[in-house]
């Protein structure tokens, strides 16, 4: 038989990915061969799954790679099959009895016992290191674990724990690690950024690290990903404002508008707030793209409350917005409520809201023909580079397309484009010589 690999396997969200580059990254250091996401599976492969257990679609998907993977391994064309993450933290005991030939399942806090398990030790030294599965040039960059607030649809607590803030030092030290290693821009996540430094610093302290990460020598992108609105800390716009490598963009949930609904799902805003907290952002940054994602379908949501989100969403006009159906999730707060809304009604409301928005970012990228932007150029696909503005994150974003016939680029690079057409979500145009 060949020397053992271990194949590490992502589902869900920039989180696992994260962590599984954690773990491929210990794994390296402890001189073993380690791959992401494999096509050719092989014999004397070690399979570690890391999974997603936040909605049924989510939960799904971590069950059919499971059992697609214990096949492979009864049929004797893989060695051993390990899972890890969320949906194994949340439904370990369930798991081990229904899939029980999955040789060992982990907790999303269980990382040194997993390696152990594969014959690997965990190594502190290697504590910022990372094995990207991203291209070289991003990096997701996770500087908290866990969730404080009670949001009541919300399963998150119950597999990742209390909020956890990594220390400014190490965050530091990681960005400088990347950023050695090629990487440019940084896309800070966490389950709530607005929380970091509370637990460790005794105050709100994003802002504070911000600073520190736009000072590492490399990094030209700093982008912001799931900011909490209640408590939402205004200095980290004066440090926006401040540094040239903190892009002018911020992803903020705010699931609903309607005061109703913002109440049930024990959000600790109003209307009013979130009205008032996007009026004050865009004061203070005018050039800030918005992003946020929505619910539909929440329980109790009558037409009036989904009108009312409809109609603030025209209103507002933010420059990027996800919408998704409501998932009755068990040991959550909002299980105890009567999941009332048809699924054919959540998802008539979901294309309502999206078909708004569709006309809303056509008419902003309307009005960015002829402008010039800074574009980082993420990959090619046929005889189009693909890249993006700082108003744009990858995956859920819009892209900027450029002929790669006539147009010079690298993967990588940063570039300065014209736009010359423009779609919903995607602008088209010519690289400036």
């Amino acid at each position: 038989m060949s020397r053992p690999r271990v194949n590490v396997v992502t589902l869900g969200c920039s989180k696992n990915i994260h962590d599984s580059e954690v773990l491929m990254g210990q794994l390296k250091g402890n001189q073993m061969e380690v791959v992401h996401e494999a096509s050719n599976i092989q014999e004397s492969d070690i399979v570690v799954i890391n999974t997603c257990g936040f909605i049924d679609n989510a939960k799904q998907e971590s069950i059919d790679t499971i059992l697609q993977y214990s096949a492979l391994k009864e049929e004797g064309k893989i060695n051993k099959v390990i899972v890890t993450g969320c949906l194994s933290e949340r439904y370990k005991p369930e798991l081990q009895s229904e899939i029980s030939n999955v040789d060992a399942y982990f907790g999303t806090n269980d990382l040194p016992e997993l390696l152990t398990t594969i014959g690997a030790d965990y190594r502190h030294e290697l504590i910022g290191e990372r094995l990207l599965s991203t291209p070289s040039h991003f990096s997701y960059f996770k500087i908290a674990e866990g969730c404080n607030r009670p949001c009541s649809f919300c399963a998150i607590p119950l597999m990742r724990g209390k909020h956890v803030s990594k220390s400014i030092d190490d965050l530091v030290k990681e960005a400088r690690f990347l950023a050695s290693n090629g990487t440019k821009e940084l896309i800070l996540i966490a389950q709530d950024l607005t929380y970091y430094g509370l637990d460790i610093y005794g105050k709100r302290n994003l802002a504070d690290l911000l600073r520190h990460l736009s000072d590492v020598d490399g990094i030209e992108w700093i982008r912001l990903q799931y900011a909490y609105p209640s408590g939402f800390p205004m200095d980290i716009l004066d440090a926006m404002n401040e540094r040239s490598n903190i892009c002018n963009y911020l992803d903020m949930p705010l699931q609903h508008i309607s005061d109703n609904m913002l109440k049930s799902m024990r959000r600790g805003t109003t209307k009013q707030k979130q009205i008032d907290l996007v009026h004050q952002i865009r004061d203070k940054v005018p050039d800030i793209a918005l992003r946020t994602t929505l619910i539909c379908g929440y329980p109790g949501e009558t037409e009036q409350d989904f009108n009312e989100m409809l109609e603030w969403v025209e209103e507002t006009r933010f420059d990027r917005l996800g919408c998704f159906t409501y998932s009755h999730e068990e040991k959550t707060h909002a299980h105890t409520l009567a999941d009332d809304v048809p699924q054919e009604e959540k998802e008539s409301r979901v294309e309502q809201i999206m078909e708004v928005q569709q006309g809303i970012s056509y008419e902003v990228n309307q009005g960015k023909i002829g402008q010039t932007f800074k574009v980082l150029v993420d990959r090619v696909d046929g005889d189009y580079f693909i890249g993006r503005t700082e108003y744009d994150s990858p995956e859920v974003d819009n892209e900027v397309v450029l002929d790669a016939r006539t147009d010079y680029a690298r993967i990588g690079d940063f570039v300065q484009v014209k736009v010359e057409r423009a779609e919903d979500f995607d602008l088209y145009g010519k690289v400036i010589k």
